[in-house]
């Protein structure tokens, strides 16, 4: 067994943003509607998601640079530069995006969604329900997950 984590691409994203440049920063400031197509083997996975039902998507930002380790938060010249892993910059070591969506529409294995920035054809390696108050989640707080 390896050491070396190993991600899958599950699917990728159907989005009107198609340049970096065009992105908000944050989905809640004007990210549009997104599809994310997943791959059909999935299917079982995706079967109790429900509209209306908060998400956190996880990408892989193929297009970010790995080198950068200080950025000028929000591309703003005139911020002090930053250590990256105090910012949300896509341009990380390990860039994986965090994407907070509602769920607006399941069609097999394509999920419709609110307030994506992630730009057209980014991976996605992971989804997530948001977390809501302990007594209304799906598991035993006292006893570990249940299935």
């Amino acid at each position: 067994m390896s050491d070396e984590p190993v991600l899958r691409v599950l699917g990728r994203v159907s989005s009107p943003l198609t340049d970096r440049s065009q992105a908000p920063c944050q989905g809640d400031e004007g990210g549009p509607e997104a599809v994310v197509t997943l791959e059909p083997d999935l299917a079982p996975a995706v079967r109790d998601l429900a509209v209306g039902q908060e998400v956190l998507l996880i990408t892989w930002l193929d297009r970010a640079d790995r080198s950068v380790l200080r950025v000028h938060p929000r591309d703003d010249p005139q911020a002090p530069e930053t250590g990256i892993f105090a910012t949300r910059s896509p341009d990380r070591p390990n860039p994986l995006g965090l994407h907070q969506v509602r769920v607006l529409a399941v069609e097999g294995t394509e999920l419709r969604v609110s307030d994506l920035e992630a730009i057209d054809g980014t991976p996605v390696v992971d989804i997530k329900p948001v977390l809501g108050p302990v007594g209304e989640r799906c598991h035993d707080p006292g006893g570990g997950a249940s299935p």
